[in-house]
C-alpha cells in the first residue's frame, strides 16, 4: 500500500493558449472541497507518477536540455527518469481534462492500465517533445500529501482535437476552463501556483525552456536553488 504522507514524485502540466496573443490563457480546474491535498484550490492538471508511465509508447522524445535538467538532483529513493515524468504530465492532463497532448499514431497497449488504454484507443500517441520543463517544487513538511513536483509548459496548439472539449475528463477537477493570465491570480490559488504563474507571465511570449529552472525546496529549511 502506498504511503500517501511520504514524498512522492509528481508532474504538472501548464497548457497555455495564445501565448503570443493579446490575452494568453492557462488551463485550470478546481479541486474538490473534501480533497486531502489543496482542497477547493484552483490548480493546473497534475499528480503523482504511475508505474505505467515508464512503459507507454511515445511519438517523440522529450527535448534534450529538458531531460538533462529533469535528471538533476534526484530526491526520492526511486526517482523516475525524465521520460517517465514527461509521460506522467501528459497522462494527468488526459485524466483531469480529457485533452490529449499528442500526435496521431498507433501504440501497443501491453497492459498499461485504464488511463493509457483509453488514450491509445483514441488513435493518438503522447508527445513529450511538446513539453518544456520550467519549474520544480517540493511540498512543505507537515502537509498530508507531499510531492516532488515537476512543472511542464506546453502550447495549446499541441493538443489533438478541440481544446474546449472536456467531455472525456474524469471527476477530479471541476470548473475546468481557460483562464486569462491577467485574471488567474484572482482565483483561490496555492502559493506555489501563484509563483509559477508569475514566472511564466514574465517570460511570455517565449515558451522555450529556460536556461535555469527554479527549484523550491522545503525540508529542514525553505529555499530556492537553480537547476
Amino acid at each position: 500500500m502506498t504511503d500517501k504522507s511520504a514524498l512522492r514524485d509528481a508532474a504538472t502540466l501548464i497548457v497555455l493558449r495564445d501565448p503570443d496573443g493579446p490575452r494568453p490563457a492557462v488551463l485550470m480546474g478546481q479541486r474538490g472541497a473534501g480533497a486531502a491535498f489543496m482542497p477547493s484550490k484552483y490548480v493546473f492538471p497534475g499528480g503523482a507518477v504511475d508505474p505505467e508511465d515508464a512503459r507507454v509508447p511515445v511519438a517523440a522524445p522529450l527535448p534534450g536540455p529538458c531531460a538533462a535538467r529533469l535528471a538533476a538532483r534526484p530526491v526520492t529513493a526511486l526517482a523516475p527518469d525524465p521520460a517517465t515524468l514527461a509521460a506522467s504530465a501528459i497522462r494527468e492532463l488526459w485524466e483531469e481534462t480529457g485533452l490529449r497532448l499528442g500526435r496521431p499514431g498507433q501504440g501497443r497497449d501491453d497492459g498499461l492500465g485504464p488511463s493509457w488504454t483509453r488514450f491509445l484507443a483514441t488513435g493518438a500517441l503522447p508527445d513529450p517533445s511538446a513539453l518544456r520543463f520550467v519549474f520544480r517544487a517540493i511540498t512543505p513538511v507537515g502537509r498530508p500529501r507531499r510531492f516532488d513536483a515537476r512543472f511542464f509548459l506546453a502550447d495549446a496548439r499541441a493538443i489533438l482535437g478541440d481544446p474546449d472539449d472536456f467531455g472525456a475528463a474524469e471527476d477530479e477537477l471541476s470548473h475546468l476552463h481557460w483562464v486569462p493570465l491577467a485574471e488567474a491570480r484572482a482565483l483561490d490559488l496555492p502559493f506555489i501556483t501563484e509563483v509559477v504563474l508569475a514566472e511564466i507571465e514574465a517570460r511570455l511570449p517565449a515558451l522555450a525552456a529556460p536556461r535555469e529552472v527554479p527549484f523550491v525546496i522545503n525540508d529542514d529549511t525553505s529555499r530556492i536553488e537553480m537547476l
